[in-house]
């Protein structure tokens, strides 16, 4: 078995370093495969279940992200909040883009709310303040796409 392991600006094979290697008198550089250089699927068998703000708890897996995956370009999250959850107002500073898959979500933003049922889809752009909740008695089950990938500091929330 091939063993591979990505870090920094190294790839490491069989125990031996490489940042570049000679090859038809050329030099290949590889570097990690979310700069885009290192060309191969990558597997996520589960997703990490991360802390989530607000009351009364939901849950996060995240699947690929900061966390799960140590991917800062996007992040991609099952959550599942239950009837009356509802979290602090933010001002993200990435875009979020989420789809609905069972019960109600609902978004308060700076002109109002609307509410996002399932097969219904929301773009939330970084910059804009808005405040979730699940106020129906289903609660609400969806996947949120972050650009970049989701952290708390980017999330800016409200001060409580």
């Amino acid at each position: 078995m091939l063993a591979v392991t990505l870090s920094g600006e190294h790839l490491t094979v069989d125990a031996l370093e490489f940042e570049s290697i000679a090859h038809s008198r050329r030099a290949i550089t590889y570097k990690p495969f979310w700069k885009g250089n290192l060309h191969m699927p990558i597997l996520i068998s589960s997703p990490t279940t991360v802390p989530a703000a607000g009351d009364p708890p939901k849950v996060i897996d995240e699947y690929i992200g900061r966390v799960n995956s140590n991917t800062e370009s996007a992040s991609i999250a099952y959550m599942k909040s239950p009837p009356g959850w509802t979290e602090p107002g933010q001002t993200p500073t990435f875009d979020e883009f989420t789809v609905v898959l069972k019960g109600m979500l609902h978004v308060e933003h700076a002109d109002g709310g609307l509410d996002i049922r399932a097969g219904q889809a929301l773009i939330a752009h970084k910059g804009e303040w808005v405040r979730y909740s699940s106020p129906s008695p289903e609660g609400a089950e969806y996947i949120a796409v972050c650009v970049p990938a989701f952290s708390t500091d980017f999330a800016q929330r409200d001060r409580q």
